[in-house]
């Protein structure tokens, strides 16, 4: 394997003054297990560059040519007689387009280590298309950086495996607590960009009233016209790399309070992994680089002042911030190194496809399973309901029949038949007349008539038929008329109904007519994650919800009650890193791209439109739970029949909410524990293959016993 990494034009990959692009490419490329295969090109005009495998591209000066062409074009050279297998640009979008042109089986990756729409080449669109239409990875520094580059793009149609977050990082360090110095640190450019005049104007304040305390400047400005001095005011200059570091080892405050939308933010990062107590603005992705820390919701000189002071003079909250900055540091160089490693192997090697377990069951029986299961939209809503029933049905043994009705009538509408729905009756007809299924089973499926179903009962005695039914059906409620006419339609020639809210709170069931609660299946093939043993989650809090499944994108007036809790729930939640996608202008999220945002979270909050009504919950505590998150739920919903206080988190209100959260973003031990409690008992006992025996079992009137089913008796 031949890698070649393509720096930026003019970046100095030495120590004598390394930008934050070289630092992450010499830490990464150290320790990985290709670097004899690696080779770095660049064009550090100095003698001391940093000790790899390193060629430098000397340029002539040319009047008519831009440097970055000439830079881009030797290195096109290089590539002709020795091709490489994959080639990383980093930083520079305008390169990607120049080399792809000319490539000829190298696989390209592109790191953003800035704001994709402030670089030419990523600024437009079009461009940003382009990228992902053609490279072979895109990797971003941060969360908000991907956020970024998808402004404006339909994100129906990407490929998210082309995206992956690789965080810039530093090495690990045990940082001795007691020998830190009472000291506050800022480090960076020294201009109102970074937040400079705020941090000078603060800490001089500071530094007044506070005797004991000393202020730490490092960085530059060749341009500077900010001059703040004081006799425990010292300002270092740039120095060496490997000096900060030491002296964030010693520091027990810094402050990272930059006005602009910084990608990621490395000062906070480093101080973070030196055991700082850290202050930093809700900037673009600042609040990615800390596990726990200040974060100014607003971003003035007495909000710096503010939390400079507080930190001071309550020693404990300063002692427990640097601990916990120290316990819970991810972003090392050897997991980014290992994850950069990682993607190299799987562009160059096939992926082992995992055999699936035998199973045998006494009896079988063929299932014809009657639901949207949205081959139309790509794969996007693979990871419903119907899939995850199917994979129970599979697993017990039986025989499963896709007949997905919406699809059916998207591909079959005519002049003659508008809707689609005489086709899609006639089709379902035939297919119980081929297919000769023991069940059928409906889920949401609103236009199989029920003249169908009156045909099917009486020339298939045998034929049992059952529906699922998701939707809320909360009185006053959103859509309780409409919900409730959709699970009545069909009732009359039904064996058994399935519902998500407990019947014996839904007054207008017929009483004649078998009805059950159905928790929302989980399933192992698509909760795949376990989020309590991930160090390396940068947000705390995840929550996600969409205007219309099957629209996939905001609705422009569409209002959801949700939006105005969660928008609350943020204000009163201090320096806690909310995720939120599908509320303020942020699409929401589907399929693989919901799965990566998911697992950077450490808790989700499960909120469903109306109020809580028992055992009623959207299937988003499938993901939630499942993927072992923590998990909160409102008490009204009587879910603490089925879970303690050690497995899920009950709240009352909006306030209590919002003081759990709090809670449990500090106690990251007792956050695990209840996550991992939640999801092992949610996966055993609420699993897809348990689900489905329940339904077949009630279905079929089989004789069992009520503790097979832990849900049953409650």
């Amino acid at each position: 394997m031949k890698i070649s990494i393509l720096l930026p034009y003019k970046e100095n990959f030495s120590p004598i003054y390394a930008g934050a692009v070289s630092l992450f490419v010499k830490d990464t490329t150290k320790i990985s297990k290709f670097k004899r295969n690696i080779t770095i090109f660049g064009s550090t005009n100095l003698k001391r560059i940093f000790n790899l495998n390193y060629k430098n591209i000397n340029l002539k000066k040319n009047l008519i040519q831009s440097g970055s062409k000439i830079y881009v074009n030797e290195f096109l050279k290089s590539e002709k007689k020795s091709p490489s297998d994959i080639i990383e640009i980093h930083n520079r979008p305008n390169y990607f387009h120049l080399i792809n042109k000319f490539k000829n089986k190298q696989k390209i990756v592109l790191y953003f280590h800035n704001d994709p729409l402030t670089m030419t080449g990523s600024r437009s669109v079009t461009d940003r298309k382009n990228l992902l239409e053609n490279a072979t990875k895109i990797i971003f520094n941060s969360h908000w950086s991907r956020k970024r580059f998808l402004e404006g793009i339909n994100l129906l149609h990407i490929n998210s495996e082309k995206m992956n977050v690789i965080y810039q990082s530093t090495s690990s360090k045990k940082v001795n607590l007691e020998s830190k110095k009472k000291w506050i640190t800022f480090v960076g450019k020294l201009n109102r960009a970074k937040g400079y005049d705020l941090f000078g104007k603060a800490v001089l304040r500071i530094l007044k009233k506070y005797k004991g305390w000393k202020g730490i400047i490092i960085g530059d400005e060749p341009r500077a016209t900010l001059n703040f001095k004081h006799k425990r005011l010292k300002n270092y200059g740039f120095i060496h790399h490997d000096k900060v570091l030491k002296i964030f080892e010693k520091t027990s405050i810094a402050v990272a309070c930059s006005r602009w939308d910084e990608p990621l933010g490395r000062t906070s990062l480093e101080a973070s992994s030196r055991g700082c107590a850290t202050i930093i603005s809700n900037k673009g992705g600042l609040p990615e680089t800390v596990t726990h820390g200040i974060i100014l919701r607003e971003l003035n000189v007495e909000s710096v002042y503010q939390a400079i002071k507080n930190l001071i003079e309550d020693k404990n909250k300063r002692l427990e911030l640097q601990k916990l900055s120290i316990k819970n540091f991810f972003h090392t160089n050897s997991v980014s190194a290992k994850k950069i490693d990682k993607y190299r192997e799987n562009l160059l090697k096939s992926v082992i496809p995992i055999k699936s377990p035998n199973i045998h069951l006494n009896k079988s029986l063929r299932i014809l399973h009657v639901t949207n299961f949205n081959e139309r939209h790509d794969g996007r809503l693979f990871f419903n309901t119907g899939r995850r029933l199917n994979n129970g049905f599979i697993r017990l043994g039986h025989s499963v029949l896709e007949f997905s009705d919406r699809d059916i009538v998207k591909h079959y509408k005519s002049i003659k038949d508008y809707s689609g729905a005489k086709t899609l009756n006639t089709k379902l007809i035939n297919t119980v007349y081929n297919y000769k299924p023991d069940l059928l089973i409906f889920g949401h499926a609103d236009l199989i008539k029920d003249n169908t179903l009156m045909y099917l009962k009486d020339n298939y005695k045998d034929l049992k038929i059952a529906q699922w039914f998701l939707d809320p059906l909360i009185k006053g409620g959103p859509d309780y008329e409409k919900n409730k006419a959709r699970i009545l339609d069909k009732i009359e020639y039904t064996d058994a109904n399935f519902i998500t809210t407990s019947p014996d709170v839904l007054s207008f069931l017929p009483k004649k007519k078998l009805s059950f609660f159905m928790p929302n299946p989980t399933d192992p093939s698509f909760e795949v994650l376990n989020n309590y043993e991930n160090k390396h989650c940068s947000m705390d809090v995840f929550f996600a919800l969409s205007h219309g499944v099957h629209r996939g994108i905001l609705k422009k007036g569409k209002y959801d009650e949700r939006s105005d809790f969660v928008n609350r729930l943020v204000e009163v939640t201090p320096n806690v890193k909310f995720d939120l996608y599908g509320i303020n202008n942020v699409q929401p999220i589907w399929a693989d791209s919901f799965l990566k945002s998911i697992s950077n979270a450490k808790m989700g909050v499960n909120l469903s439109r109306g109020n809580p009504i028992k055992y009623y919950s959207s299937d988003r505590i499938t993901q939630l739970i499942g993927n072992g998150l923590l998990t909160f739920i409102h008490k009204d919903t009587m879910y603490n029949n089925f879970f303690s206080n050690n497995e899920v988190i009950f709240y009352s209100s909006l306030l209590d909410l919002s003081e759990k959260i709090q809670k449990y973003a500090r106690n990251d031990s007792d956050r695990k524990k209840i996550a991992k409690n939640g999801k092992e008992k949610y996966m055993k006992y609420f699993n897809s293959t348990v689900v489905a025996d329940y339904i077949i079992n009630n279905t079929f009137n089989f004789k069992y016993n009520k503790n097979k089913f832990m849900w049953s008796n409650k």
